[in-house]
């Protein structure tokens, strides 16, 4: 029998609970989930490639999931996917701004090689409005990001905050 394999990409930057639910529940459509840790330099990190994927780790262990890996890719995701034999890809959505972008890079994607399908899965309705780009806003001005971020990820933001600097004391 074959092995039934996805992929959820993403910068994870910093991974969230929302990635979290993504993570659970894709990882129960697949034989093996490849968490796809991928460069995006237009969404300025504030981690490094490596430093995503420890922190990634760290959550798939905090998860308990055993047919969860993780690997860094800086390649088209197409390309990636027939690398690692995946014959899906797993992606999150949590509005309606997120599905027109994902409709429209599914549709891309079958153009490139229409034997790897997209699923889409809703986000956790208490899980939605939480994005990366947010979570890390919100640090940098001191605020609480424990809502939205599994505790050693909210060490690790908190800790790069100090280095870079807060912004906006009163």
């Amino acid at each position: 029998m074959t092995q039934r394999i996805g992929i959820y990409p993403g910068t994870f930057d910093p991974v969230t609970l929302g990635h979290a639910d993504i993570i659970r529940r894709g990882a129960k459509l697949v034989d093996k989930l490849i968490i796809g840790v991928t460069t995006n330099p237009s969404k300025n990190p504030m981690f490094t490639p490596d430093e995503r994927m420890e922190m990634m780790r760290g959550e798939i262990a905090r998860l308990g999931l055993d047919n969860v890996e993780i690997q860094g890719f800086d390649a088209l995701l197409m390309k990636f996917a027939k690398h690692v034999g995946a014959g899906v890809i797993i992606r999150g959505l949590r509005a309606v701004a997120d599905f027109e972008y994902e409709y429209q890079m599914a549709g891309m994607n079958q153009q490139l090689d229409a034997s790897i399908e997209t699923v889409f899965l809703m986000a956790d309705i208490s899980l939605q409005p939480i994005a990366s780009k947010l979570v890390k806003e919100i640090a940098i001005y001191g605020g609480d990001i424990a809502p939205f971020v599994a505790p050693q990820v909210k060490a690790l933001v908190e800790a790069r905050v100090a280095e870079i600097g807060r912004k906006g004391d009163y």
